[in-house]
């Protein structure tokens, strides 16, 4: 009988906290849908109201919405249906910086404004099959005309590459707990598309992500997150497709899970770094396809003093891709050191154009400024500072041969000569022109290549494996299983 009734109490409870949760429609609240009248305040005071009643949605209904920044509350989604789409505003004066951020340990952070902006709240989410568009392009040039004009200067504005750098993001989560996002068409940030730090318990799928608006417009990037699944996802994107990041020396990515995605990138398809300062823990990337992308299906960049452990990459399909695997520990931040350690990655397969693989890009990464032939994949840590315990498994690379020591020519005499750069920004062309075809492997200690089949379309003068300062190698299974140099 007391069972019953404390099952009939918890019942009751569910109930009243069900009829409580507040759902307003755009239509109900007249919001202007005409693409052209700015209704940023009539729809923060919808959010702020739902959020003041215990929770509930926003609905926009089909129209086109022109909005600034949009603070997010806590109990609050923003719900769009199909045919709705909500439009950035493209004077960035309509932008806020967000309240209660702190100051990262990275110095090179460069903006937090967004579309839509959650500062410290919790149980939040954006869902629907309608659309958000930053209006990037227009956003980003705006900007640039009124630093010259002396209207609206940007402070760090990019002299060298004549660019502003303070663009507003489509998102940016800091310190929420609960977050999801599901199903929406996202599209032309002015700066990175969905930017998530510090959160918690963080929920990504079913989305579909165009970012190719201006540069830098990075896919997703998560920053020093906990309890993450980025699932189902596609990502075209004029920067890195899916980024983890570190900017906090106290903090890491931790407990992640990248699945199912499909990623154009005319830089790298997944990174973690460049920003690394505390690091990457348990993270898992698996079934992920790659096509188009100019730089690396899977970079892996420990340089700022983080360290990157536990981590695991599989069944990856990277075609028309400019680099398989780059593996990367440096010290770019005077006596901090980082580690990368403990890194299996099975069951890749991956095809090296001759070419460039995002030559349909109106928005192409940079080209690097010296002659070379095409560049291996490359496992390099720094002097005293070894990589350790990596395993390459059931992999396949295709490369496109075509070297030439008229282009560019290392011999193996000179190995030597292959700069540590040490303190450089990582990049799997950083080293310049490499001895190998297929695999340069510098400074690890703890190895292991098994079922690994590396195939040339040309003629190559270089052998497929180069080993630097390896210590505890060990090859099963590796076709060419003559062609390396260990030194």
């Amino acid at each position: 009988m007391r069972l019953s009734r404390f099952l009939l109490f918890l019942l009751m409870v569910c109930l009243t906290t069900m009829a409580e949760a507040l759902d307003l429609t755009t239509a109900e609240l007249k919001v202007p849908a005409d693409g052209r009248t700015l209704c940023t305040p009539e729809l923060q005071q919808a959010i702020d109201r739902i959020s003041a009643q215990g929770g509930g949605r926003l609905i926009f209904t089909p129209g086109r919405y022109l909005s600034g920044g949009l603070i997010l509350r806590s109990g609050v989604e923003l719900y769009l249906e199909e045919g709705a789409t909500l439009l950035g505003s493209t004077d960035p004066r309509h932008y806020p910086l967000p309240d209660g951020v702190s100051v990262p340990d990275n110095p090179d952070k460069v903006t937090t404004y967004a579309l839509i902006v959650a500062s410290q709240v919790n149980h939040v989410g954006l869902g629907g099959k309608g659309t958000i568009d930053g209006q990037g392009l227009q956003l980003a040039l705006t900007i640039d005309s009124l630093h010259h004009t002396g209207e609206l200067i940007d402070p760090i504005y990019n002299v060298r590459r004549q660019r502003p750098n303070t663009r507003p993001s489509l998102f940016f989560f800091y310190q929420c707990h609960d977050v999801r996002v599901d199903s929406l068409h996202l599209r032309s940030s002015a700066g990175w598309g969905l930017s998530f730090e510090c959160c918690e318990h963080l929920t990504l799928t079913n989305l579909d992500v165009v970012n190719r608006a201006y540069w830098n417009n990075d896919g997703i990037d998560v920053t020093d997150c906990r309890h993450v699944r980025i699932t189902d996802c596609t990502v075209n994107a004029a920067d890195d497709g899916i980024c983890l990041k570190s900017d906090y020396a106290d903090l890491c990515n931790y407990d992640v899970e990248i699945a199912r995605c499909a990623i154009r990138s005319s830089a790298s398809a997944v990174k973690f770094g460049t920003a690394s300062w505390g690091g990457f823990r348990k993270i898992h990337v698996h079934d992920i396809k790659v096509s188009d992308t100019f730089r690396s299906a899977i970079a892996i960049e420990s340089v700022d003093g983080g360290v990157i452990d536990s981590v695991l990459v599989e069944r990856i399909d990277a075609q028309n891709t400019g680099n398989a695997i780059f593996l990367r520990l440096g010290q770019r931040k005077g006596d901090r050191k980082g580690v990368l350690r403990n890194v299996t990655i099975r069951n890749l397969t991956c095809q090296v154009p001759f070419g460039r693989p995002d030559e349909a890009y109106d928005l192409r990464g940079p080209e690097v400024d010296f002659f070379h032939n095409p560049f291996p994949s490359s496992i390099c840590g720094i002097p005293e500072n070894p990589i350790e315990n990596v395993v390459i498994e059931n992999v396949a690379i295709s490369y496109p041969g075509r070297a030439t020591k008229g282009m560019a020519y290392m011999p193996l005499w000179r190995l030597n000569d292959v700069p540590e750069r040490i303190e450089k920004y990582p990049e799997f062309s950083m080293f310049g022109e490499l001895p190998s075809w297929g695999f340069y492997v510098r400074h690890v200690e703890g190895i292991t290549f098994r079922n690994v089949h590396l195939s040339l379309c040309d003629s190559d003068f270089r052998p497929a494996f180069v080993f630097d300062d390896v210590q505890q190698l060990t090859m099963e299974q590796v076709i060419p299983a003559d062609d390396l140099f260990i030194q």
